[in-house]
């Protein structure tokens, strides 16, 4: 059985989405954020980047999106997660999935966790207030050259659009109104009505 650690409202969810829609035998454990949890002993014993999400599998444990993304989608292929039979298409999808990591995702802690790139106080708040235009900025390359429609990949559902779903759900809070890219607010709207995102959100998004 594999065992995923996240937390709420973090990159984690995207993961737990993916272990969920291919059927995988796996047993999800939070990490309390609040408690700094992600700090302790025992948690930076299994990650010592201190972070979510770790996936624990017989050989050992995987972290960061991408990379896990990826395992679940190979080590089940029958739930056709990924394009594995089309080294390009497979190559754009983790050219998506590494830009919502490396960019996206940047962009997005900028807002509350500038204390890892800066201990200056006005340094911090000039990022923070950079961060809506980063963001949309960000997502108006998405939604003008990336998202194919429905999905990432066009009519191939795969693990870019829990990713994307996931780093989505951060915009209102970042200052940034979905409804300014259609094609990402329904993408949005067509992950909120799956039946396993509903059951991932039900237990990922529940109070401790």
């Amino acid at each position: 059985m594999l065992t995923l650690y996240y937390a709420p409202n973090t990159c984690a969810l995207a993961s737990h989405i993916a272990l969920e829609q291919a059927g995988a035998d796996y047993r999800a454990v939070r990490v309390d954020f609040a408690r700094n949890e992600q700090r302790s002993p025992e948690y930076l014993k299994l990650n010592p980047k201190g972070r979510v999400p770790a996936l624990v599998s017989d050989r050992g444990v995987l972290t960061e999106t991408p990379a896990i993304l990826q395992y679940v989608a190979q080590t089940h292929p029958a739930a056709a997660l990924a394009p594995l039979d089309d080294a390009f298409a497979l190559a754009q999808l983790n050219a998506f999935n590494s830009y919502l990591c490396s960019t996206v995702h940047v962009a997005h802690a900028h807002m509350r966790r500038g204390y890892r790139w800066v201990d200056d106080e006005a340094a911090m708040a000039a990022m923070k207030q950079k961060v809506p235009q980063n963001m949309a900025d960000c997502f108006a390359l998405i939604e003008r050259d990336h998202l194919q429609g429905p999905w990432v990949l066009g009519e191939r559902y795969s693990i870019a659009d829990p990713y994307l779903f996931t780093i989505a759900q951060w915009l209102a809070g970042d200052g940034v109104d979905i409804e300014r890219f259609p094609k990402v607010a329904a993408h949005h709207r067509r992950m909120q009505a799956d039946a396993a995102v509903m059951r991932v959100l039900a237990v990922a998004q529940a109070p401790a």
